[in-house]
């Protein structure tokens, strides 16, 4: 055997055995992902890896699942186009020139028409490693390189061994599709990046063919960096989303529809052939329109895919077209005959079908049965493949017949016009049965339902007989509602009377919500329970059935909010008051009225001689009985308007009421120690804090929720400091509920100087804090048609600000309100204030040329643009994000003169990108 043959043997072996591995998403050349090269060749005469250690996909350790370019390494590597070495991929490695012809001519399906015996000689100072002599002379004489340019090239360094520059590489590219003509007449426009200046002339065409067919794409702030190198993890992603371009069938790939489908196999259907690829572990699955890996699960018969991998073993699997080409037809069973026949019955005769060992036989549950097992005048379903020609029979199911059956589900819908469920069997097949009223039981757990209470969603376990419901039993439930009148209501339990006079009682979950309407922040003891005119309520069960929700529909009870006591008489207890408007009511007071004065609760016998002629008095009553007796001390609600001329204000109560009220003697605001009652806005939530004699108005507090800074924390103590109008004001939060932006209770110990908090202020006392969320990192994408701004912090979670209250944008000192100033190339900082609107600061930028990392500071230290530059040295975060594309590099990987730009959140390093 020749030389030559055994090389070319040996060079088709070793990419047989080329397999892939990981994620994608990144745009092509552009700034955390582009093209690819195969690195897997040395500078020695020989191939650098031994056969042996060619990877297999899930042997690249260093390519974890997720990684950006995943997918197409996956994909190129299956193809024989990319290969790794010793169980190594090396993403983050640079490309050489050599490296990256032989790919190109791997991608062109041309590698093997090198000739490893070529006696051709390069130019004298045209360096090529004598492994690659023979792909490069190839590709010079083929014009895949441009022999003018490149042999006139500067070559104080080897030509073989110089790193693959951006430029480079796209006209590469572009030549390796045969698509150099239109290169050149695209080549006297401008590329339209801000370095176009930088571009080489003779490469500026490719550049722009590169980017209109959708392969290339700038880097931040609209650049290109022509001059900038490239990774195996790049040149991995360029080549294979250039594949849709090349037309080329590639090796060990194969298209076409899944006609079965198990957990160790697929068989996919190809114009008439069928071929049959084992699945295991390593296998990589994936969808045509996306980046990110999906599970064989996701995977589903009849849809076309294409399959790669050498021998009919899969490694790559991509979905191309999910839509499962599939038929249904319906009608009456009549017979099966040999020959695996079945017969329908028609009005037009008896059409026969066709099945075979694979076509599944369901009955109406989805259960499977023998074709022996169908019933004469049973309605079948039949699921006949569209792809083939052939319209196989893939699946006959049952569905309606006499069916008798007790199985578990969850409810997809009730129907309560035609009286019907629709049910999702435990083998996720839809099946609808009715019911009947007197003759269908509905429950959960100790309660009886009606049908209307069924809620979708719910898991069930379910009775059919003849075809009808007989008993549906709600075993995990959803929510639900019920509604009655409200008779007793303790710390644990609720007791209601039900519309057909029954009583039930239901546990109360840990903290139910309240709901009255024209009652901000009820409780518990706002609602009026009683035998005969409770309140009439609805319910809002979780599925332990519990109470999640208590919410007032209606009430019998009148509310007199600020009445004037006539008479109070303590033999009779007969207590005469008029309401706001003067009119006159005797109300009868008992041991079952609820008193407050002045937050405690008396007796009757202590406050009835503070029933007095004149006094204030918030009082509800069920007809003449007196529910409950609150003492006036103040007046809390919402200042509706406010008349300079009667020097009056009107405050709409809690209650609902509206009082007209004397200015008040004082006004009390956060922040404004000369605060007057011109200074309170209309809408304020307000105290009305009463004299001793409750003739005047002493003191009206302003509620307010302002977002602060925190200039101090101090844990042992229970304080904080918070920054107000350029001085600090501490706040002892021992007593103050703390909690997150989503409710839940949070720790002081989380927090730390230079965090903003939400704080709520009756007067110039603190009632609660809330802790502000920071999110810091790079614009993810911006939607000014739907109002949404998405940033994903540096751990590399997503969050979406909605903007339809409003965004306040700085930057570098000034600021603005038009979200579409934002952009994907900006890092931020961004917060939602007090009243929901979006705050965003822009983080500053610095290009620079790295020079050392001192350990002992933090500090990273750049080379200095001038003599006179003294601003070399910047402090770096501890949790500092550095890297290179969607590569995470530690900062002791820098090198002296690469590239960086860093981005500061108060003078500190948090990112460092290498470009």
């Amino acid at each position: 055997m020749s030389r030559q043959k055994r090389l070319k043997r040996r060079v088709k072996a070793y990419s047989a055995k080329a397999v892939s591995t990981v994620l994608a998403g990144v745009m092509v050349l552009g700034g955390t992902g582009a093209a690819f090269a195969d690195n897997s060749a040395s500078t020695t005469a020989n191939p650098p890896a031994n056969q042996s250690n060619v990877s297999a996909p899930s042997a690249f350790s260093d390519v974890k699942t997720g990684f950006w370019a995943e997918k197409h390494i996956y994909k190129l590597a299956g193809q024989g186009i990319i290969v790794g070495n010793n169980g190594l991929f090396r993403p983050g490695d640079p490309v050489t020139q050599q490296e990256a012809v032989l790919m190109a001519l791997r991608f062109m399906k041309q590698a093997g028409n090198a000739d490893p015996n070529t006696q051709t000689v390069l130019p004298t100072g045209f360096e090529v490693s004598n492994y690659y002599k023979s792909y490069v002379v190839y590709a010079l004489q083929q014009g895949l390189l441009d022999k003018t340019a490149e042999l006139t090239a500067d070559n104080k360094t080897s030509w073989g061994e110089r790193k693959a520059s951006r430029e480079w590489i796209a006209e590469l590219l572009i030549r390796s599709l045969d698509k150099s003509a239109d290169a050149v007449a695209a080549g006297n426009a401008s590329t339209g990046f801000a370095d176009d200046a930088k571009v080489s002339a003779n490469k500026r065409g490719y550049i722009n063919l590169a980017v209109s067919l959708g392969l290339a794409n700038g880097l931040d702030g609209n650049r290109f960096d022509p001059q900038g190198a490239v990774t195996r993890a790049q040149l991995a992603t360029f080549f294979s989303r250039a594949e849709a371009q090349s037309g080329l069938v590639y090796d060990n790939t194969v298209q076409g529809y899944i006609s079965d489908l198990k957990n160790d196999r697929l068989s996919v259907y190809d114009n008439g052939n069928t071929s049959v690829h084992g699945l295991n572990a390593s296998t990589a699955y994936f969808t045509s329109t996306s980046e990110n890996r999906i599970n064989l699960s996701d995977l589903q018969p009849y849809t076309k895919v294409t399959v790669i991998g050498a021998t009919y073993n899969a490694s790559y699997v991509e979905i191309t077209d999910p839509t499962q080409l599939i038929e249904s037809l319906t009608g009456n069973f009549a017979m099966v005959a040999p020959g695996n026949k079945l017969f329908l019955k028609t009005s037009a005769g008896f059409p026969e079908y066709y099945y075979d060992d694979t076509t599944i036989f369901v009955d109406a549950s989805g259960n499977k049965i023998e074709p022996s097992s169908l019933v004469a005048d049973s309605v079948l379903t039949l699921t006949r493949e569209t792809y083939s020609g052939s319209h196989k029979v893939v699946k006959v199911q049952v569905t309606s017949g006499v069916i008798n059956k007790t199985t578990t589900g969850t409810i997809q819908s009730v129907n309560l016009t035609d009286k019907s469920i629709t049910f999702k069997n435990a083998a996720g097949v839809p099946e609808t049965f009715k019911w009947e009223d007197g003759n269908s039981l509905f429950s959960s757990q100790n309660s009886v339902l009606q049908p209307a209470d069924l809620k979708v969603g719910a898991a069930v376990k379910y009775t059919i007989q003849e075809n009808v419901i007989r008993t549906v039993e709600v075993t995990e439930g959803v929510e639900r509602t019920v509604q009655g009148m409200l008779n007793e209501i303790s710390g644990t339990t609720v007791v209601y009377k039900k519309k057909d006079g029954g009583r039930e009682v239901k546990l109360l979950a840990a903290k139910p919500a309240i709901v009255i309407p024209g009652v901000t922040n009820p409780s518990s003891d706002d609602l009026v329970a009683d035998a005969t005119g409770g309140d009439n309520i609805q319910l809002t069960l979780g599925s332990d059935d519990q109470v999640t929700k208590i919410e007032v529909l209606s009430r019998q009870i009148d509310q007199f909010s600020a009445a004037t006591i006539v008479d109070y008489n303590s033999k009779t207890q007969l207590l005469t008051i008029k309401d706001a408007s003067g009119k006159p009511h005797v109300i009868q007071l008992d041991d079952k009225t609820k008193l407050a004065f002045d937050g405690i609760a008396p007796n009757l016998t202590t406050v009835g001689t503070r029933l007095t002629e004149g006094r204030k008095v918030n009082l509800k009553a069920l007809g003449m009985r007196a529910l409950s007796l609150e003492l006036l001390t103040k007046y809390e609600g919402t200042l509706t308007a406010v008349n300079t001329s009667s020097r009056t204000m009107v405050i709409k109560v809690n209650a609902g009421e509206s009082l007209t009220l004397p200015y008040p003697t004082s006004v009390e605001q956060f922040g404004n120690s000369n605060a007057t009652i011109s200074d309170v806005p209309i809408g304020s939530g307000v105290t009305a804090a009463l004299g001793t004699n409750q003739d005047i108005i002493a003191v009206l507090k302003v509620k307010s929720v302002l977002q602060l800074e925190t200039s101090m924390v101090n844990s042992g103590t229970n304080r904080i400091a918070i920054k107000v109008n350029g001085s600090s004001s501490e706040i002892n939060t021992t007593q103050l509920p703390l909690s997150n932006e989503a409710g839940q209770t949070a720790k002081l110990t989380d927090m730390k100087a230079g965090d903003f908090v939400n704080v709520t202020f009756e007067g110039s006392t603190p009632l609660a804090i809330q802790t502000v969320k920071l999110t810091t990192g790079p614009v993810n994408g911006v939607d000014t048609t739907a109002g949404t701004l998405t940033v994903k912090d540096y751990s590399g979670a997503v969050q979406t600000f909605n903007t339809s209250s409003g965004i306040k944008i700085t930057r570098d000192g000034t600021t603005t309100t038009t979200l579409g100033s934002l952009t994907t190339a900006d890092r931020i900082e961004a917060r939602k204030d007090a009243n929901g609107s979006t705050i965003v600061r822009v983080l500053s930028q610095a290009s620079r040329i790295f020079s050392r990392y001192e350990g002992a500071s933090n500090e990273i230290v750049v080379k200095r643009d001038n003599m006179n530059d003294n601003s070399n040295r910047f402090r770096v975060a501890p949790n500092a994000y550095i890297h290179q594309g969607d590569t995470t590099l530690s900062v002791q990987s820098l090198k002296e003169n690469d590239k960086i730009i860093m981005y500061f959140n108060n003078d500190v390093a948090v990112e460092v990108v290498k470009q």
